[in-house]
């Protein structure tokens, strides 16, 4: 991501993080901050349907690791999703390894927003209050579903509405977005060609609603722009 693009996303959030500002006031920088990465994100693309050298499509490993990696690694494979990427999860140390591919612009977007959000759920989770007779540890893990959920879904949005709003001069912006998607899925058949689905989890927490109140409160603008770091979730 350019640096004058990181400059203005970390301005508007910086404004939007501000006690002295208003929720309002708080939700306009935020939402700014999410369109200037969705546009990012489209910019990149038709760019790359001029040029295909300027992002090709790769892959990258991210290291989740305990407590509470499942969770956390369901918020990056949300992430991973909603911004046309795609994400193999395996076993490695004490949590798990996700195996990300998607094109270069995108696979940076992810980063980015999941050091950002992971940060802000850990501070969402040490101020949640567990309802009496709620075992802690059920809840943190719907807490973060719940959390997760919302915000892909907004990041999902913020996407489609970047590809409406980005204007038609050259190709079609849906044709190039739906090119990227099969050859970030070709590239991932390739690597997995056996490749399993997931069972459904069951989760008995009463976290859900709150995990989503904090998800649409969420900076999805990525205030973290290192990859690598994360702040740990509290442990059971």
């Amino acid at each position: 991501m350019s640096d004058a693009m990181l400059s203005k996303v970390r301005k508007l959030l910086a404004k939007a993080e501000d006690r002295a500002c208003t929720p309002a006031e708080a939700e306009a920088f935020t939402a700014k901050a999410t369109e200037l990465i969705a546009r990012y994100g489209v910019d990149r693309a038709l760019l790359a349907a001029r040029d295909p050298e300027t992002d090709l499509v790769g892959d990258r490993t991210v290291d989740v690791p305990a407590p509470y990696a499942l969770d956390k690694a369901g918020l990056l494979a949300g992430i991973a999703d909603a911004l046309r990427c795609r994400s193999v999860r395996r076993r490695g140390g004490n949590g798990f390894v996700l195996h990300l591919f998607g094109f270069a612009s995108d696979l940076e977007r992810v980063e980015v927003l999941f050091t950002s959000l992971l940060v802000q759920a850990a501070h969402g989770l040490s101020v949640a209050s567990v309802p009496p007779g709620d075992h802690p540890a059920a809840f943190r893990r719907s807490w973060l579903a719940g959390f997760a959920a919302t915000v892909a879904e907004r990041l999902r949005r913020a996407e489609a509405a970047a590809a409406t709003a980005a204007p038609e001069s050259g190709p079609s912006v849906a044709l190039v977005l739906a090119d990227r998607s099969d050859r970030v899925d070709r590239r991932l058949a390739e690597a997995y060609p056996r490749l399993r689905t997931a069972a459904p989890r069951r989760l008995l927490g009463g976290g859900l609603e709150q995990g989503a109140a904090a998800g649409r409160r969420a900076n999805l603008g990525g205030t973290g722009l290192r990859s690598g770091r994360s702040t740990p979730l509290s442990p059971a």
